[in-house]
């Protein structure tokens, strides 16, 4: 599970069970004038404990998980978070049954008919905690505040000339994929090694015996220099041949290279070596 992947609302939503943790331990009845008396809490009531404390608690799990896992697993082709959010959403309207009837119709029976006793501490928190947590739950997703990552990627080390440029985060020289992988793999257009110029390639093939020169791939833009990225939260990769389906989710926490502009999008490569066009750039942190 990654960390880093988790939102500001995802924050939210763990403060919220939390808070409902609590609550669950506090009396649920408050009856005037009634002194020394040990109120029940959440834990000595089944309908309550199940409908609101530990429906919470599990829509909450689901949909923080969910948002830490690389693939959000489904359950009868309905995503686990979508689980979740149902769930807190479900705690919250029971809370509120709850709030309003807390004695649960006992007090309209015979002569104790309106002499029930009222919300106490614990209901009155259940009730704040499950509807924060199912207002966070369901505007994470519409909410760009909301949608930030709760835990920022750490700083690279400061950016060296592509081709010589450490991976951020202390991954060693010569990991495939990355400047410098290994002497046979050359710089991102084809670009011969360091210390050969460029073309010498070509100008050498063609003065022996007349051999067809070596092709060189077009390098990026001259105004474009690679740098290191983090997303702010999980965004497909698409195949630069323009297919609609991702062929990998850059994760926020990790960081990725940018080779080449595209548009409005970027060329990235992955840590196992993957290319594709990163067509959201909003909100990236540049290393």
């Amino acid at each position: 599970m990654n960390i880093r992947s988790l939102t500001r609302g995802d924050g939210v939503v763990i403060g919220a069970a939390v808070l409902l943790f609590i609550a669950s331990f506090l009396d649920i009845y408050s009856v005037d004038g009634a002194t020394g008396v040990d109120m029940p809490s959440a834990w000595a009531s089944g309908p309550l404990l199940l409908s609101v404390v530990l429906a919470g608690i599990i829509g909450a799990a689901l949909v923080v998980v969910s948002h830490g896992l690389p693939q959000v697993p489904k359950v009868a082709g309905i995503e686990l978070g979508q689980f979740g959010v149902a769930f807190t959403v479900f705690a919250a309207w029971s809370a509120l049954g709850n709030v309003f009837d807390p004695a649960g119709g006992i007090d309209n029976v015979g002569s104790n008919a309106g002499s029930g006793p009222d919300a106490g501490t614990g209901l009155i928190l259940s009730l704040i905690a499950t509807v924060v947590m199912a207002a966070a739950a369901v505007a994470t997703p519409l909410v760009p505040a909301l949608k930030g990552a709760l835990v920022g990627a750490p700083k690279p080390p400061a950016p060296q000339p592509y081709g010589g440029q450490p991976y951020p985060g202390g991954q060693p020289q010569g990991s495939y994929g990355y400047p410098g992988a290994d002497a046979q793999q050359q710089p991102y257009g084809g670009q011969p090694q360091t210390g050969q110029p460029f073309g010498a390639g070509a100008g050498a093939g063609a003065g022996a015996g007349g051999a067809q020169p070596q092709q060189q791939a077009q390098p990026p833009a001259p105004d474009f220099s690679p740098f290191w990225f983090a997303v702010p939260v999980p965004r497909p990769l698409f195949a630069e041949d323009g297919s609609p389906t991702p062929i990998a989710e850059l994760a926020p926490g990790t960081w990725y290279l940018a080779v080449e502009q595209r548009g409005q999008g970027l060329i990235a490569q992955t840590q196992d070596g993957r290319r594709g066009v990163l067509q959201d750039t909003s909100g990236i942190q540049r290393g």
